[in-house]
């Protein structure tokens, strides 16, 4: 299998769109439960303007010129981290690609642009657990360690 993985730009947006959709619908049936309130046409536009402002990254895996991947990734700022740091929001590969290796190279491509970004580390928040144990891990393999907490969040828009 060989996949190329590219740094996404504003022409990208309808696929990565697509893929976060998957991935938000995915994590929604496995729970049973309505976390996500999105659709594609704002999800596009949304990404659009983030991407365009300078606000947000992705990477895309491509086979045979067919995306099969994504990671989005912000760069914010942490004290206890010492500095600049990239946070994954979004991370997806397509079901038939999974135990692949391939979330494993897109882990690798998103480190290789975290060096080049000068961030001190990336972070990310799993999807509800005891439904993704298997993604936990997966993440544990890939060197990324558990630091604690659960994501919460206040909705204010």
């Amino acid at each position: 299998m060989e996949v190329n993985f590219r740094v996404a730009t504003v022409d990208d947006c309808e696929t990565i769109g697509s893929l976060v959709v998957d991935l938000t619908t995915e994590i929604c049936n496995l729970t049973k439960a309505q976390y996500f309130d999105i659709d594609l046409e704002s999800t596009v536009q949304r990404c659009r303007e983030l991407i365009r402002d300078g606000h947000y990254f992705a990477i895309i895996g491509l086979c045979k010129n067919t995306p099969v991947s994504v990671a989005t990734i912000t760069e914010t700022y942490a004290l206890y981290a010492g500095g600049k740091i990239g946070v994954i929001q979004e991370f997806y590969v397509s079901p038939e690609f999974r135990s692949s290796g391939l979330g494993s190279m897109l882990i690798e491509q998103v480190q290789n642009h975290a060096k080049k970004q000068n961030w001190s580390c990336i972070e990310l928040c799993t999807p509800p657990l005891p439904e993704f144990d298997r993604t936990l891990e997966f993440y544990q393999k890939n060197g990324l360690a558990p630091v604690g907490g659960r994501k919460m969040r206040k909705t204010l828009l």
